[in-house]
């Protein structure tokens, strides 16, 4: 492309520090360094993690362009860059694969050396690739996509199949895939088994679809707000639940709901008491129960270890357990042979410039997914 090795002046969604709304720019993002790929945007969407950045729940440094579930298409590479070339259709990865370090080279592990989960907000070598009005802007968790243009180590971006619909596979960049691979990656779940859900939000919605897909034969939806019991049914739960309809505990109510026979657990709220039910909701010997929502920062778990003691097992994992470079390409694929339907996450989808309205949709529980597009 004619822009390769020069600086782009282009529109970007700015947070100049917290609490405080987006708004859009005109920024400077310099050409790729050594390793490094420059990506054009087409379509990013609207994840949960993005709002904690704006709340001041999870650490950034400021200004900063957040966004870190997208498609694009590579529009320079830098020297040395091997995997993907300039044209090719690509996800940024939030969570980078080295395939160097320990837990890269661990067939079970996926939390690469190289992920940003302290807010640094710069590239490998230290520095960003945005400024604004003279300013250096930082990135977020090494992908940065509320912006036309953006800039990504090369361990953070996956060639994708060509023909694969940006405003559609986007989620793999993120939620779909958190989900998903946290019920057959993480939880393994097995065909025939029970599996409860506890949140029906974009990701809670994917780990139903994970749970069907593994071939669980009853799939329990739990959430406070019934309006999300019909999606929830329509892809792929067998019941929902709402806490409010007894005055029991929610573990005891499951219990007798499945005759004592919950196999599998999912936390996807990020709630304390919540990641405590869920854990004491599968069974007490050979249940597993996964936190898959983030939990809030600084705060301490107390909980009874007889939980453990009996035999379950309790489990985290970061993007479903997925190896982000290896994975990502393989769920495109799947998707593009309809194994699964990325349709029922998708609410809303705006121009990138209605950028602050798609956030009002996620915070007032309007949509599920709102996607962006350019």
């Amino acid at each position: 492309m004619g822009t390769a090795g020069k600086v782009i002046k282009c529109k970007a969604a700015v947070l100049w520090e917290q609490k405080q709304p987006f708004s859009i720019e005109e920024i400077e993002v310099a050409p790729p360094k050594t390793k490094e790929v420059r990506i054009k945007i087409l379509a990013t969407g609207i994840c949960r993690s993005d709002d904690h950045v704006i709340k001041g729940t999870m650490v950034s440094k400021f200004p900063v362009i957040v966004g870190h579930e997208a498609t694009g298409i590579v529009e320079s590479i830098g020297e040395g860059v091997t995997t993907v070339q300039p044209g090719d259709k690509v996800i940024p990865l939030f969570l980078p694969q080295c395939r160097e370090c320990n837990a890269c080279r661990n067939p079970d592990g996926n939390l690469c050396i190289r992920s940003d989960i302290t807010g640094r907000g710069v590239l490998a070598d230290g520095t960003t690739r945005f400024t604004c009005k003279g300013k250096p802007v930082y990135h977020f968790m090494n992908t940065s996509t509320f912006t036309e243009y953006t800039v990504v180590d090369e361990s953070s971006v996956a060639k994708i199949d060509d023909a694969a619909p940006p405003e559609k596979v986007c989620l793999i960049g993120c939620g779909f895939s958190t989900g998903y691979g946290a019920a057959v990656k993480t939880g393994k779940v097995k065909p025939g088994s029970t599996c409860v859900v506890f949140g029906l939000g974009g990701v809670g919605l994917s780990v139903i679809m994970g749970c069907k897909s593994a071939g669980a034969s009853r799939i329990i939806g739990i959430d406070l707000n019934k309006d999300k019991f019909e999606k929830a049914m329509a892809v792929g739960a067998t019941e929902c639940i709402s806490p409010k309809d007894s005055t029991k505990p929610i573990s005891e109510v499951l219990s007798e709901m499945t005759g004592n026979n919950v196999g599998y657990t999912f936390e996807v709220i990020g709630h304390l008491e919540t990641m405590i039910d869920a854990l004491a909701s599968c069974h007490m010997n050979y249940g597993t129960s996964v936190v898959v929502g983030a939990p809030p920062s600084a705060k301490m778990l107390t909980y009874d270890p007889m939980l453990l003691f009996t035999g379950r097992t309790w489990k985290g994992c970061v993007f479903g357990g997925l190896k982000s470079r290896d994975d990502v390409p393989k769920l495109v694929t799947e998707f593009l042979a309809k194994k699964f339907d990325l349709d029922q996450l998708i609410t809303h989808v705006l121009p990138f410039k209605k950028i602050s309205e798609g956030f009002e949709l996620l915070n007032s529980g309007q949509s599920i997914r709102t996607v962006l597009t350019f």
